[in-house]
């Protein structure tokens, strides 16, 4: 029998009684009201976000972000909803880097400064056309192509793409590439695109792709792929890369980043939590429950989950420091100026990292059926839920935001809402503890 879930406060929708036929019924009653609708451009790729209205569209949240495709084409592979759509999504990022291969080539060659961000591969672009944007971006991200490594290497294991029809070619490229850079130790602008840093969550992002592509040698002739190649790659020179990010990765784990210059070194960080889910990288449980602790002890609020201490991005009264252009802008040389908006205590709270911990909690159910895991599941369910847009306000009710931040004093939803990678998140939050409760 549906429930009424729309007279029912939110955070009454998971009480004792629920059921496995009622998170499926919740499931459709918010597909009903749009929650989980994801558009999509021609080229079949995800605008980041679906707003609408004069300062959304100035925001550039109409053009596409590499590592957000990825975690909406994973969504949608994760709740075996029209897998087709994560292979068309993956297949325009791979034409639009063998458009723009010569990104690669030029900095493995050595024609061009890698440290200028402009010469790097770009992580955000318009997705319509598949071209580049002209303008300044910090496109020094290693964890975007590492989401796009390890996605496509994903589908080909899944046997959704053939070994005959994968992107070999830009396989080897990137491969080549963070050998040139020197991935384990290239200062990038990561998850957040701001100040570059040698940031744990990009290099374990990275690493989560190479594995990923390591482990189709036993699958597919890849040794005969990879090596015959304009550009030939070695198993030699991909395990040498697998190596040195992996020690690279533990020895700044469980923090961000440990460089001791005070602008950089980042003790707690919320994207650390991907490589726990999707990625599972990281293979040590006692490692991955101090990143669990240090971010529900340390970020986690009362509406979602700061980013790290200290973020100005939708800090207090955002919208009146800042212009609708300069809230998005790339401010990754000159965060200093952003940072001096910020009051003690008034980070923005975000939305796409309550559905990720339950994610997380539910996996550890299903391996050992400890009850407490299946409650943390169930109760960073209930934190997602109740972070939707709520009758009355700027948005229409049951939307994603991007996150929330206080203004004059009360805590609203973003201009960035709703956010495709935060449904993603959620609708996979959903479906696996539907799954759980069948199973309890």
């Amino acid at each position: 029998m549906s429930r009424d879930w729309a007279t029912r406060p939110v955070e009454t929708w998971l009480d004792g009684t629920l059921t496995s036929e009622d998170v499926d019924d919740l499931i459709g009653f918010l597909t009903e009201r749009g929650t989980f609708e994801f558009p999509t451009l021609p080229t079949g790729l995800f605008s980041a976000a679906a707003g609408e209205g004069e300062d959304f569209e100035v925001s550039g949240y109409r053009n596409v972000w590499v590592r957000d495709n990825m975690q909406i084409a994973w969504a949608y592979l994760a709740v075996q909803r029209a897998p087709e759509v994560a292979v068309r999504c993956v297949g325009a990022v791979t034409e639009f880097y063998r458009r723009h291969r010569h990104r690669f080539v030029n900095v493995i060659e050595g024609r061009v400064d890698f440290q200028n961000p402009m010469n790097r591969p770009h992580v955000r672009f318009n997705g319509a056309d598949l071209t580049e944007l002209s303008e300044k971006w910090s496109h020094a991200q290693n964890d975007a192509l590492g989401y796009f490594l390890w996605m496509s290497c994903r589908l080909i294991r899944e046997q959704l793409i053939s070994s005959a029809d994968a992107a070999w070619d830009i396989f080897s490229l990137l491969v080549h590439y963070w050998d040139r850079i020197e991935v384990w130790r290239d200062e990038d602008s990561g998850h957040w695109e701001e100040s570059r840093k040698v940031a744990a969550s990009s290099i374990g992002t990275v690493l989560a792709g190479l594995r990923e592509l390591r482990g189709l040698l036993d699958t597919v002739a890849l040794p005969h792929q990879l090596e015959t190649r304009p550009l030939p790659l070695s198993s030699e020179v991909l395990d040498s890369v697998i190596d040195r990010c992996e020690c690279a990765l533990w020895d700044i784990l469980p923090s961000e980043c440990v460089q001791t210059d005070s602008l950089k070194h980042r003790r707690y960080d919320a994207a650390l939590l991907f490589l726990i889910y999707p990625l599972a990288v990281i293979g040590d449980r006692a490692m991955e429950n101090q990143i669990l602790a240090d971010v529900t002890g340390q970020l986690q609020g009362p509406w979602g989950i700061r980013r790290y201490p200290g973020d100005s991005y939708w800090c207090a009264d955002y919208r009146d420091l800042l212009s609708a252009d300069q809230r998005t802008a790339d401010f990754s040389d000159s965060l200093g100026a952003r940072d001096q908006l910020l009051r003690p205590g008034m980070e923005a709270q975000w939305c796409i990292f309550d559905p990720i911990i339950s994610c997380i909690y539910g996996r550890r159910y299903q391996e050992n059926g400890a009850p407490e895991d299946l409650r943390r599941q169930r109760q960073h369910v209930q934190r997602s839920l109740a972070q939707m847009t709520r009758t009355g306000g700027r948005f229409p009710p049951y939307r994603c935001p991007e996150s929330w931040f206080c203004e004059k004093g009360e805590w609203i939803p973003n201009d960035i809402t709703p956010l495709l990678w935060t449904q993603g998140n959620l609708l996979q939050a959903l479906t696996l503890l539907s799954l759980n409760l069948k199973a309890h």
